[in-house]
């Protein structure tokens, strides 16, 4: 998928190396994240092909190993036991004749449906996007496509199939992203592909051979930019099965640029009916986008997000690689006044990631902001509270150099926010430095809030995940001070901070 530059589609489909390196990684460059996962060097953005085999996590994510900016894009890979610490290895999807590798899946193919499988081995199959730059630099309108690969060692090396493509474009300019799952009922692939302004769903027997289902969202659901990067999975709540939907959309999302809406329904083998046709997020910060969950984990659906926004994404300051994964969260349903919502917690896995938690003193005057660590914090950290009545505050984070970002709860708004105004450096882009606001969904009268810190992102899960946030941010030094600001007198209940260890 992604975003397509005018000057990239002029370059050539040469492969590039991923493996030379300039200088030795530590992890430990400014603004690198110590609990995310990020490339060793140069460009990522969507997570790709995600699948849970014989132990392992594995992440395939876009990747250009010829630069910082987005270019012409590759499948690199990393592979996770616990979903908390990553192995980086080599690229394993490269451009060919056919095109650049853009966005899409990959499936555990048990059945061998695909013939791919061979003296007892069973094939991953990844299904993914092929963009020809030539075509769509000529005008052409079926510059993508889509094909397969198949790997017979676990993921570690890849064949292109020879009849590539398998789903041809029929004249759509934007026709990407293929979400692949196995419909046990009806025993058939369902792919569910972004389409221009809507999502089309085709099935097949085979992965090899695709039929058209049926259309969902042309009037529905936001339409400020293109859909990219579904994802269709069940869910159960109190023992009945629903349908989730994921649509990322660019641009168009609450707080400026890229986002990622999701209806509930139902899905028949066929057509998927939502429920009902309101417009919601999976979450409303700006960093959070083309998010999918892993394939094969059973009834559990894990999702994780890439943590940028294409508003801004080529121009923030890293300088040896641009891009980051948000946490991996776990995806619920819940029945909330009526109303079937989506809940995103982080997974329980990060809990390894723990030090000692620091309690803090919980009552504050109304007035300047009071510190309340007493000496700066090295690290990552988590920070958690809950309140014992509904009334606007702030978390201040701060540091040394007067960069702050303030988090917290606008009781006359009745929403969450991160004001990142002040966090740091923000002249790349004008629109970075804003107020973003999420509403508060639950109607309780306290909140339970969750921040997740690390050198260069913020993640808030409130009310057990019912409204989430993602931002980053680019301090001058790390936000190693916190402190609360009250605009009445508030007493915040299990007030506490805990450092956690780098994941690196």
């Amino acid at each position: 998928m992604l975003k397509v530059f005018s000057f990239i589609a002029m370059m050539g489909l040469l492969p590039f190396c991923s493996c030379a390196q300039d200088s030795p990684v530590t992890n430990k460059e400014k603004h690198r994240p110590q609990i995310h996962f990020t490339p060793e060097r140069k460009w990522m953005n969507d997570p790709n092909g995600m699948v849970y085999y014989k132990g392992k996590y594995h992440l395939f994510y876009q990747f250009y190993p010829g630069g910082t900016k987005w270019g012409p894009m590759h499948w690199a890979h990393a592979t996770s036991k616990d979903l908390v610490h990553w192995e980086r290895l080599p690229v394993a999807l490269y451009p060919d004749s056919l095109g650049y590798i853009f966005s899409g899946s990959a499936v555990v193919d048990a059945g061998n449906t695909s013939g791919f499988g061979k003296d007892g081995k069973t094939p991953l199959v990844a299904i993914f996007t092929h963009h020809n730059p030539k075509a769509e630099k000529a005008g052409r309108s079926d510059s993508q496509n889509q094909s397969i690969a198949y790997s017979l060692d676990e993921g570690q090396t890849w064949t292109k199939y020879s009849g590539n493509p398998v789903l041809k474009n029929p004249g759509i300019s934007d026709f990407r992203d293929p979400k692949v799952s196995w419909y046990a009922a009806q025993k058939k692939w369902i792919m569910t592909l972004a389409t221009k302004d809507r999502i089309t769903f085709y099935s097949s027997p085979d992965l090899k051979s695709w039929t058209k289902e049926s259309e969902f969202g042309e009037r529905l659901g936001a339409h400020g930019g293109v859909w990219e990067c579904p994802d269709l999975f069940p869910l159960s709540l109190n023992g009945k099965k629903y349908y989730v939907l994921l649509i990322s959309i660019n641009p168009g999302a609450p707080n400026g640029g890229s986002g990622t809406q999701y209806f509930i329904g139902d899905f028949d083998g066929s057509k998927f009916t939502p429920l009902d046709t309101a417009t919601r997020w999976i979450d409303y910060g700006t960093d959070n986008y083309a998010g999918i969950t892993w394939a094969n984990t059973g009834g559990r659906k894990v999702f994780i997000g890439w943590m940028n926004n294409w508003t801004y994404a080529n121009q923030v300051p890293t300088e040896e690689w641009r891009g980051a994964t948000t946490l991996p969260r776990e995806l619920r349903l819940i029945n909330l006044n009526n109303r079937i919502s989506l809940r995103s917690e982080p997974v329980a896995e990060l809990s390894v990631l723990d030090k000692s938690r620091v309690n803090l003193p919980g009552a504050f005057h109304a007035g300047s902001p009071k510190k309340v660590n007493k000496s700066p914090i090295k690290g990552p950290y988590k920070v958690q509270l809950q309140t014992d009545r509904l009334a606007s505050f702030s978390v201040v984070l701060s540091n040394k150099d007067n960069n702050q970002l303030l988090v917290g709860y606008d009781k006359g708004k009745d929403s969450f926010f991160i004001d990142r105004t002040a966090a740091g450096p923000s002249e790349f882009n004008k629109e970075f430095a804003k107020i973003h606001y999420a509403p508060r969904i639950s109607k309780g009268k306290t909140i339970t809030l969750t921040l997740f810190v690390d050198v260069a992102s913020v993640e808030l899960f409130a009310d057990n995940g019912l409204t989430v946030m993602t931002d980053v941010f680019f301090p001058d030094t790390p936000l190693d001070v916190i402190s609360v600001k009250a605009t009445t007198n508030l007493n915040l209940k299990n007030f506490s901070y805990t450092p956690l260890k780098t994941i690196w």
